[in-house]
């Protein structure tokens, strides 16, 4: 996907970081961290010779047994090109385990990541600074096309990693990238229930919402932040900081491979992803707030196949609304977010440019508003 530049003054930019050093004896240390989700903390020292890596060592407050396999993860890691993936890396670990080894807080993918990060191929949440865009009242074509403009201008290095959340007033429906039209919404219920419906770039299903009913946040972010990350870890990696927020508002919630968010209670949620050529990334998240459950299987086509799956009869039961869960108003559970995300990442508050705002309206005029966009999958 192309890049593009804006003309007038931009947001701060994100720097590309460089690697910890350590300077000894031997020369210029490469130093990479990594801290597993829920897991413990991998270290990697290493150097590199002639294009290889060479002195590895491993270190960190995870448990491994025996021993000596802490050696050979060491060895299986030297003389590896630094050209290799996380993948080449991982792999390269797994095969040069012992029989019967154990790894407890850690694993061969936890090293990849530890090492591409040493080689600055791969970066955590602190080596950027972020900023956050809180609500404000956009048309739901807008939202959208701002979600390929700022997953770009990330990409390209144009504007910091971000968060945004959503806010709009008519009553739509948001379909993935790869739905049909016809088979995921009910015209007669469009019609009735006066719906806009938009296609999004990431796949994933149909979102139903309505003014004040949903929570919906987009994270805009270099790729460099899930190297290594499989593309399904990558959805709970992104959003640990929002489960820590739901829990600080005393509900537990954790993820339902692939994409759903739920607690004991029901989902109450679900992310899609897409990947840009450029390096950008977009994740976001939607949360029923307040929905109108009849409203919804109206207005969407919710099959038996698709809750053939879901240990449930009716699509109503699979929604169960913060609202009802937390007592709280929905204005309180956004700022919550935006609390802890802007505490734990060191977060400042931005807004959307002129610049910005005017690129998403001329992409609702060309792609996202069009029927060509629409209907592109029959």
């Amino acid at each position: 996907m192309r890049a593009f530049a804006f003309s007038g003054k931009m947001e701060t930019m994100t720097s590309q970081p460089t690697p910890e050093t350590h300077n000894d004896d031997a020369g210029t240390r490469l130093h990479g961290e990594y801290k597993v989700p829920g897991g413990k903390l991998v270290v990697v020292d290493l150097d590199v010779v002639d294009g290889r890596f060479a002195n590895v060592s491993l270190s960190g407050d995870f448990f491994l047994e025996p021993d000596e396999a802490l050696q050979d993860i060491n060895g299986a890691l030297t003389g590896l090109p630094e050209t290799s993936t996380a993948a080449d890396i991982a792999a390269s670990v797994s095969s040069g385990l012992p029989e019967g080894a154990t790894l407890f807080g850690f694993s061969a993918e936890a090293v990849a990541i530890t090492v591409r990060r040493a080689l600055s191929k791969a970066t955590s949440w602190a080596d950027h600074q972020w900023d956050v865009i809180p609500p404000s009242v956009l048309p739901t074509h807008v939202n959208v096309a701002l979600d390929e403009v700022l997953t770009e201008e990330v990409g390209a290095g144009l504007r910091n990693p971000t968060l945004r959340f959503w806010d709009w007033e008519e009553p739509s429906v948001v379909i993935g990238s790869f739905q049909s039209v016809k088979n995921e919404v009910d015209p007669q219920g469009v019609a009735r229930h006066g719906i806009t419906v938009v296609r999004r770039i990431s796949g994933g299903g149909a979102m139903f919402m309505e003014a004040g009913n949903c929570i919906t946040y987009s994270l805009y972010l270099p790729q460099t932040l899930v190297d290594g990350i499989s593309f399904a870890d990558s959805y709970a990696f992104l959003d640990a900081w929002v489960m820590a927020a739901l829990e600080k508002l005393g509900i537990t919630a954790y993820y339902v491979p692939l994409n759903d968010i739920a607690t004991d209670q029901g989902k109450i949620g679900g992310a899609a992803q897409k990947r840009l050529a450029n390096g950008g990334m977009l994740h976001h998240v939607t949360m029923s707030y307040d929905i109108d459950a009849d409203k919804m299987v109206e207005v969407l086509r919710i099959g038996k196949e698709k809750l053939s799956d879901k240990g449930t009869r009716s699509a109503k039961k699979r929604v169960d609304p913060l609202r009802r869960q937390t007592g709280m108003a929905r204005a309180a559970i956004l700022q919550a977010m935006q609390d802890v995300f802007t505490e734990r990442y060191g977060a400042s508050e931005s807004v959307l440019t002129e610049a910005e705002l005017a690129e998403a309206r001329k992409r609702v005029d060309s792609k996202f508003g069009t029927s060509e966009w629409l209907n592109r999958v029959p």
